[in-house]
């Protein structure tokens, strides 16, 4: 389905739960891929490509049919070629798939909404159909930073970096502080000097 500009991004929708965890979720996925490909090709490139939006079921078959792991994952990426020149892309790049239920179960358990990870997941697949790996270090050392410069672009706050999280006080934490305070007082009050008492005035002896 055509985008508006010169790539072609076809989005199937295979379970219904990705409508109810995003809102307008093929918009919010064409908005991560423009982006990725603005960054890495030429402005007047034209090519195209395909991204699934399915349930874990369906990405546990994916994963071991193509990669022999049998379970399920993320997202994976299908390029169509091994190896592409940027400069002069394919007419078609690949197909990328996403499983909701892992998506959003990473993003409850990273603190970050799960919008942010979709498109951070989205990036992460089209710079795979276009050439990046993450198989060693030198690898990684190319991809992560492209990913959060893109997301960067989109006001999306570096993935790689752990959010922060207010620290929460439980019940027996907040006993045990008033425990403390209590006691605190207590010895305060103990090492307090006793009032002096004022002793009663003599009476002078008369001459």
């Amino acid at each position: 389905m055509p985008d508006g500009s010169s790539t072609e991004i076809d989005i199937r929708i295979a379970a219904a739960g990705w409508r109810a965890a995003l809102p307008g979720p093929a918009a919010q996925i064409r908005r991560a891929v423009r982006a990725t490909l603005q960054a890495e090709l030429p402005a007047k490139a034209k090519t195209g490509l395909s991204i699934l939006l399915t349930d874990d079921a369906e990405m546990r078959k994916l994963n071991a049919g193509w990669r022999a792991k049998d379970k399920p994952t993320n997202v994976l990426s299908f390029p169509a070629d091994a190896a592409i020149n940027p400069a002069r892309p394919p007419a078609y790049l690949g197909d990328i798939a996403l499983g909701l239920a892992t998506c959003r179960r990473e993003a409850k358990e990273q603190g970050k909404a799960l919008a942010d990870h979709v498109a951070h997941l989205t990036v992460h697949g089209v710079l795979h159909l276009l050439g990046y790996d993450h198989m060693d270090d030198d690898e990684a050392a190319a991809m992560e930073p492209r990913e959060v410069e893109i997301l960067a672009g989109l006001n999306i706050a570096d993935p790689y970096q752990a959010p922060r999280k207010p620290a929460l006080k439980t019940a027996a934490a907040k006993k045990t502080a008033k425990k403390k305070a209590v006691t605190k007082k207590a010895i305060k009050l103990k090492a307090a000097p006793a009032r002096a008492r004022k002793a009663p005035a003599r009476k002078k002896k008369a001459a």
